[in-house]
């Protein structure tokens, strides 16, 4: 913060407002950058992930089973010695091996099927509001499907379901941290605004929460529901469960806050103002490090999506035939399909890629909302 305060202009720096002086830290953070591009590109997939789909995720070929990944050219040497800019794959041809008679998937060279961008696809919905085809690139020829990351055991595109399975990971974690906010900021501010025996009680029910051990809890709570229950209902409760047992840290936060503003001038002449507690609270007191809760959530969000993808894997979250990352990675749980394709860990890098890049935001908010951060 100090280094951008001092190449800041004076001028610049005595009108700029909090979250201007928390833009030009952050600005300066690359990794956070970088993260936030990230974040953003997952959740913008996340938000139409049929537009980006090149395949029905659910759609199952037997005659495609355990396609590999395809690689795709973007240039395309004709006559002249000018590369043309010309996306196309060459198809691959099922055929058996005369020394195994296992079933092998081998390149046709001689073949091109080109690629077009904005083109018609399986029909989607946006939002629930309307359905269309229009996907970011599919193949000229509709019988010959695309497997960029190649295709599980049942013959599903593998890229196509991780793209719809971000909907519902990164959207649990995102849910799941403003349930915890609510109850963190609620329970946190009236403990630390309150004190005394107030503060003592809650503050035992925060303790008590956070010596819980939390994989048991989540465990033992998610294999208590229903498995006939429907998708929606699963989604909501397995948010809510990881909501409930994440909110202890963000409380404590917030009481220490409240007890050290609680005392200052300007909370003082809200309460001579006549102004009500409520407002206060929300309007005074809150706001005031309203940039650390959004670094504590952006920091929180990755945990919540490990836990999702942690609970859905031991087969004890999310149920086929909901797409999350962590039931997709259930089909690389088995030594056969690891051996004959180890392209079902894909889903897995996207884990790692998401939870990375909201650490690096993460961290830069936190750096940049500090004020005392040299």
């Amino acid at each position: 913060m100090s280094a951008t305060i001092a190449a800041a202009p004076p001028a610049r720096f005595a009108v700029a407002s909090q979250w201007t002086l928390m833009w030009w830290a952050f600005r300066r953070h690359k990794l956070a950058m970088a993260g936030l591009v990230v974040t953003l590109a997952f959740y913008l997939i996340a938000a139409v992930p049929g537009f980006f789909a090149v395949n029905d995720p659910v759609q199952q070929n037997a005659r495609t089973a355990f396609h590999p990944p395809q690689g795709i050219h973007l240039l395309e040497f004709g006559d002249s010695w000018v590369p043309s800019l010309r996306p196309y794959i060459h198809p691959y041809v099922l055929k058996r091996d005369p020394v195994s008679l296992a079933s092998v998937y081998v390149e046709d060279r001689a073949r091109k099927v080109y690629l077009n961008m904005f083109a018609e696809g399986y029909e989607y919905s946006v939002f629930g509001l309307f359905k269309t085809r229009t996907h970011l690139f599919a193949t000229s020829e509709a019988r010959q499907p695309l497997f960029p990351f190649g295709a599980d055991r049942l013959g599903r595109c593998v890229f196509s379901r991780i793209i719809q399975g971000a909907q519902i990971s990164l959207t649990v974690g995102l849910v799941g941290v403003f349930l915890s906010l609510g109850i963190g900021v609620i329970i946190g501010g009236i403990s630390g605004y309150y004190g005394g025996r107030i503060d003592f009680a809650l503050q035992r029910v925060v303790e008590f929460v956070l010596s819980l051990p939390t994989i048991p809890i989540w465990l033992a709570m998610a294999a208590a529901l229903p498995h006939d229950w429907p998708a929606a209902l699963n989604y909501f409760c397995i948010t809510l469960i990881l909501s409930l047992t994440g909110w202890a840290q963000l409380a404590r936060v917030v009481r220490g806050r409240f007890l050290s503003l609680r005392t200052e001038e300007f909370v003082t002449a809200a309460r001579l103002d006549g102004a009500s507690e409520g407002r206060i609270i929300f309007r005074h007191m809150l706001p005031s490090f309203a940039s650390h809760i959004i670094a504590s959530m952006t920091l929180a969000v990755p945990a919540m999506i490990l836990a999702e993808t942690s609970l859905s894997f031991l087969g004890l979250g999310l149920q086929p035939p909901t797409i999350s990352w962590g039931v997709l990675l259930r089909e690389a749980q088995n030594i056969r399909s690891i051996a004959t394709a180890p392209w079902l860990f894909a889903p897995g890098a996207a884990v790692v890629i998401a939870v990375i890049a909201l650490n690096f935001l993460g961290d830069g908010l936190r750096d940049a909302a500090d004020p005392y951060n040299k």
